[in-house]
């Protein structure tokens, strides 16, 4: 199958994963895949050749085909593993490394880096996302609650303020990351993000 054959609908596409779980090794090729192709996207963006992501995860392209039969297909993987790291593992690891306002600053990192992906993919993502072919996922949603989980473990430390809504501090960070997209300056987004964690810190502190 070519990489411009029409994509079958999002609700009838069978996923890796489904039914009968995969063996080891067609996991590990799948994984490959998807990590090959994440590194690939955030260096470049969505119209990188499939054949160089399949070379770059060690299989052959029919190998990628077998289990994401279309670009589509392979982009809401990786979209869909981004989403599931920065909002399920990533914070609960920083917080058992860090204390919380340290934690939520590492995270914001972190969710930069799945913004960065997520532009990389966007033009296959949005025309995915409007003909139906991909299902639209609850993003902010689960970035707020991670935010919020985050927020609570600094209240409770004492480090960070309990006034503050979750869905505000996403507010503000889409803002930092949409007013530094067009610069190559990692430098003063991260001055930008220090300023957002200083002002959720408690009056005085």
């Amino acid at each position: 199958m070519s990489p411009d054959q029409e994509p079958t609908p999002a609700a009838d596409r069978p996923r890796a994963g489904a039914g009968r779980p995969l063996r080891a090794h067609a996991r590990r090729n799948r994984e490959s895949l998807v990590a090959a192709a994440r590194a690939a996207f955030t260096a470049a963006d969505d119209t990188v050749p499939l054949e160089g992501i399949a070379r770059d995860a060690g299989v052959g392209i029919g190998t990628l085909y077998r289990h994401f039969p279309t670009r589509e297909a392979l982009v809401e993987a990786v979209y869909a593993a981004e989403l599931d790291d920065v909002t399920g593992s990533a914070p609960a690891s920083l917080l058992k490394e860090l204390p919380p306002e340290q934690a939520l600053r590492a995270w914001m990192e972190r969710y930069a880096a799945f913004v960065a992906t997520k532009r990389a993919m966007l033009n296959t993502l949005h025309s995915g996302w409007a003909s139906g072919r991909l299902a639209t996922p609850a993003t902010r949603e689960r970035i707020t609650a991670a935010i919020g989980a985050l927020l609570a473990e600094g209240v409770r430390a004492g480090s960070l303020r309990g006034d503050v809504e979750p869905d505000d501090v996403t507010a503000m960070l889409l803002g930092v990351f949409l007013s530094t997209a067009a610069d190559d300056e990692p430098e003063r987004t991260g001055r930008l993000l220090d300023l957002v964690v200083d002002a959720l810190r408690p009056p005085g502190s």
